[in-house]
């Protein structure tokens, strides 16, 4: 097995890990908390599985020369290269897609998804958007 395959088999149990983690936490304590209640002890889970897990972690962006430092804050940041967002909300909107989007281009990272609502989040993973730089 080549390097390239490792690494793309590392990316999919760090994805399945955060996604199993999250749907282990809605059905633990169910809807209706704040999405920082929801991050915190996300945050947690995964770090006791061994991932390195940074929580609102500053992006910082700069267009026409001009630098906006802490402009948006990613939920979290795992592995120093997966970007999550949490939602916890009924209706996701088209600006939660391109939040995302955005964090990942001025991240400079190759892989980003939402987790969707905690009030909907089912197994099957039909709640999760992946997205690709």
């Amino acid at each position: 097995m080549g390097a390239l395959q490792l690494n793309e088999i590392f990316r999919e149990e760090t994805i399945s890990a955060v996604i199993n983690a999250g749907y282990h936490l809605h059905k633990q304590v169910g809807p209706g908390l704040l999405e920082s209640v929801y991050e915190a002890v996300l945050a947690g889970r995964l770090e006791q599985l061994g991932y390195k897990v940074i929580r609102q972690m500053p992006v910082h962006i700069s267009i026409d020369g001009m630098g906006f430092a802490h402009a948006y804050r990613v939920d979290l940041f795992v592995n120093d290269w997966l970007v999550v967002e949490l939602k916890a909300l009924e209706k996701l909107s088209g600006v939660h897609v391109r939040q995302t989007r955005t964090y990942i281009k001025f991240l400079n990272q190759p892989i980003g998804f939402f987790l969707f609502s905690f009030f909907l989040l089912t197994k099957n993973l039909s709640r999760r958007r992946l997205f690709t730089a």
